[in-house]
């Protein structure tokens, strides 16, 4: 069995046996590997996503959390890479992190077989981009915790000029223009709704306080004659 192969029987023997713990000897002896092996798979997994937690000891072992796992998947090859093609451009997105660890774990949910067929049929995409293109700016991980959990945030933002406030804002949405993500907010400091470049946002901390709900068709921001539109999942 090669490696591609056992870390997808890992997540389905740990989903399997869940929630009792299957230590590393059990499993090495099952896949005819080491201990050890077993053990840089798991971490593998865990650093892909995938919910697996380990307790030490004499009794210890690991586990898989069921309900935050995927069963076997049926995409096709070709459905995996037309998701890997679109996460692949989320560069400086909102969640753009989180697009990988999906990735990962649809990939690993998929069937050995058609997980290889994905990944031969990815090897064989590719993108040119000039060597001295600018990388989009990443969405800081406080600001997509804030729009999570609709938590204020403050920031340190500089304006056109370069002059840095601080502002506590309260998100409301993402939005895109051609080359920059920009974080749809009330502003305290200003009372009033703003756009704030994420390339400009010098530092943000996550604050305790609840946002208050507002709806982006509650202010009076974005392009005349535009309308915005929601990211659908379905």
């Amino acid at each position: 069995m090669n490696r591609t192969d056992r870390l997808y029987a890992l997540v389905e023997e740990l989903r399997a046996r869940a929630p009792r713990r299957v230590t590393a000897r059990e499993l090495a002896d099952l896949y005819e590997v080491s201990a050890r092996t077993i053990e840089r798979d798991i971490g593998a997994l865990q650093q892909a996503g995938v919910p697996i937690y380990a307790d030490v000891g004499r009794t210890g072992g690991y586990t898989v959390d069921p309900s935050r796992t995927l069963p076997p998947l049926n995409f096709t090859p070709a459905e995996a890479v037309a998701v890997a093609i679109t996460l692949a451009r989320a560069d400086g997105s909102p969640y753009s992190r989180a697009a990988r660890t999906a990735l990962n774990k649809i990939v690993t949910a998929m069937s050995a077989g058609d997980g290889a067929a994905a990944r031969d049929l990815a090897a064989r995409i590719h993108f040119f981009a000039r060597p001295d293109a600018d990388v989009p700016a990443s969405v800081p991980a406080v600001l997509e915790e804030a729009m999570t959990a609709r938590r204020v945030v403050r920031l340190a933002y500089a304006d056109a000029g370069g002059t840095v406030t601080d502002r506590d804002v309260e998100p409301v949405a993402f939005t895109a223009g051609a080359r920059v993500w920009y974080l749809i907010g009330w502003c305290r400091l200003r009372g009033a709704a703003r756009v704030f470049r994420i390339d400009r946002v010098r530092r943000a901390v996550l604050l305790e306080e609840v946002a208050p709900e507002r709806s982006l068709g509650d202010l009076d921001v974005g392009p005349p004659n535009m309308v915005a539109r929601s990211l659908e999942l379905a």
